[in-house]
């Protein structure tokens, strides 16, 4: 088993999670983003870049039966600021991938998309995969991108693809920097005392799920027919509701400091996932509540981060 992208937030946690199955597994990740000492000693890792050269050489030696692809630039801002920079990693690293597979004789690939990003501004909440896709960002189209050439690589070179469009996905080893990961930056904000900042009025929605529920989808990826499949839980929580469940956690009596709404921001979110669990059996395990708790407890138990 082969991971891109496995020394950082979800694919570190994979990685856990397929070595306590019994894999072998494989960890290629360039660490601009990614820890090393978060990749467990049983995996053997490769500092490249996805995009680059040595990808072929690392899957034609390593030759893995599957390759869960989660090597991604995962800022939207970046994305708008940078959209060459963005395709790079998000579109070309993806072919460079994919190809590298089909070419090693890989039985398997699994592809991490979007939720959000991916719809857009949705018509229909909870979002089913059969809605149009509207796309509002650079990240976004590099994410309906990547099915697509999941679908193709699939149907011409005979490499079955799964696509995973993920909800926002949170938990332990989530980086409170950056703009990804509103309950990772709450969390670290609330534990340094700090007030948090919400952008905007606060009322915006997401769907918000815990990475040990993505991780076992993941698992049940490798076993499902190629197609693309959401992976949330079907549920709005607004970002004041996040900051005031955090808060209360974390025995703060303080109001969150609102800030201006950040531009392109998708007022609603969250995905109907009817079509994995029918496929799989799959289901969310770890309710909101409890993925709080256990996010704030392991951020705690961590020692403090830089900014």
């Amino acid at each position: 088993m082969l991971v891109t992208g496995g020394a950082g937030f979800i694919g570190s946690t994979l990685v856990d999670r397929l070595l306590g199955l019994g894999h072998t597994v494989t960890v290629v990740d360039d660490l601009s983003q990614g820890r090393r000492e978060q990749v467990a000693p049983g995996a053997r890792l490769y500092p490249a870049d996805v995009a680059g050269e040595w990808v072929a050489h690392i899957v034609a030696r390593e030759r893995p039966e599957t390759v869960v692809h989660l090597a991604a630039q995962i800022e939207v801002g970046r994305s708008v600021a940078d959209p060459l920079a963005d395709a790079r990693i998000n579109v070309l690293g993806t072919v460079n991938v994919l190809t590298a597979a089909a070419e090693a004789g890989v039985r398997r690939a699994v592809l991490a998309s979007s939720g959000g990003t991916v719809y857009g501004e949705a018509s229909v909440i909870p979002t089913p995969e059969d809605h149009p896709t509207r796309p509002a960002s650079p990240y976004g189209a590099a994410k309906l991108a990547l099915e697509g050439y999941g679908t193709a690589f699939t149907q011409s070179l005979g490499l079955p693809t799964v696509s995973l469009r993920l909800a926002n996905v949170y938990g332990p080893r989530q980086s409170p920097h950056g703009e990804a990961g509103v309950i990772a930056i709450f969390a670290e904000r609330l534990r340094r005392r700090e007030v948090p900042v919400v952008n905007g009025d606060g009322g915006n929605t997401r769907d918000y799920v815990y990475v040990d529920d993505v991780v076992a989808a993941m698992v049940a990826a490798l076993t499902l027919p190629p197609d693309v499949y959401n992976v949330g839980t079907g549920v709005e929580t607004s970002v004041i509701e996040i900051h005031q469940a955090l808060a209360r956690l974390a025995g703060i009596d303080a109001p969150a400091r609102h800030g201006p709404p950040r531009p392109g921001d998708l007022r609603r979110s969250a995905l109907d996932c009817r079509r994995l669990r029918a496929a799989s059996g799959w289901k969310p395990a770890v309710p909101l509540a409890e993925g709080l708790a256990r996010t704030l407890a392991a951020m705690a138990a961590a020692p403090p981060t830089g900014s």
